[in-house]
């Protein structure tokens, strides 16, 4: 049973996801606490992409989905700016048109982020199903963690579809990235002094291999490229000095090297 509609806008790009949007869309049918709109961007699939959207727009209500078509394909940085455009809402959530979220996810997430307004971002754990894989327990309350600047450089805490933010961030992906584009905007909304905090919880599920099984993420060196590059515009405005850019680089690539001989060895 719905308790409540979440004045939450939930973005999702689409491209060539004919096969797994539904189980995506099902997902946040599904909250206990229902997001009060869904923007389904589609990426200029050339495949019947569009046309499921269509169908399930009308499934669902117009009224509670929106549309974007793109004219080219723009990638996942320019489609989620479509989004965050015309999101209603006061918060967002990012969902990929591949994964899923455990019911309770927008109730858990905007509820505890609507009792800290000082916080303009948060995350989750995620992990991945196989199979008939049942759901994990959920144990409420969710212990909450800030996370800094500095455990932010390290590792990228959040995952994209993991993440509610406020929509009146004066930010924005930056257009032009294909990988580490979200790396880039979590750094920047903590660097520029805005509060981020996870949860000990696991509320999303992917249905592949985060490295090495298809997708943008499935291209090991593309991806590193892109990391480096996030640290490079850190750099750029002066968010890191050179000798800890230099440091971040060192050990993100130590750590590609480490995954590249996990996935040459599996």
């Amino acid at each position: 049973m719905i308790k409540s509609l979440a004045p939450v806008s939930v973005i999702v790009p689409c491209y060539r996801c004919v096969d797994t949007i539904e189980r995506a869309l099902e997902s946040v049918w599904q909250q206990t606490s229902r997001p009060a709109e869904v923007i389904l961007i589609d990426d200029y699939s050339c495949d019947n992409t569009l046309l499921e959207l269509y169908r399930l727009q009308k499934y669902y209500g117009d009224d509670w989905i929106k549309i974007v078509e793109h004219k080219n394909n723009g990638g996942p940085s320019v489609a989620r700016n479509s989004g965050w455009t015309i999101a209603a809402q006061p918060y967002l959530a990012f969902l990929d048109a591949d994964d899923s979220w455990h019911p309770r996810k927008i109730e858990l997430q905007y509820v505890w982020m609507s009792e800290h307004p000082e916080v303009a971002l948060t995350g989750h754990d995620l992990m991945v199903l196989r199979g008939n894989e049942k759901l994990p327990k959920v144990t409420v309350p969710l212990p909450a963690n800030q996370v800094s600047a500095k455990s932010l450089l390290i590792s990228n805490r959040f995952s994209t579809p993991t993440v509610m933010l406020k929509r009146k961030l004066d930010l924005r992906f930056e257009p032009d990235k294909r990988c580490s584009e979200d790396y880039l905007l979590w750094l920047s909304i903590v660097f520029q002094g805005y509060a981020a905090y996870r949860f000990e919880g696991t509320l999303a599920y992917l249905y592949k291999g985060r490295f090495g099984e298809g997708g943008l993420s499935g291209n090991l060196w593309e991806m590193e490229k892109g990391q480096l590059d996030t640290y490079h515009k850190l750099f750029t405005c002066r968010y890191i000095t050179r000798t800890k850019f230099g440091l971040l680089c060192c050990y993100s690539l130590l750590k590609f090297l480490r995954r590249f001989f996990i996935k040459a060895l599996s």
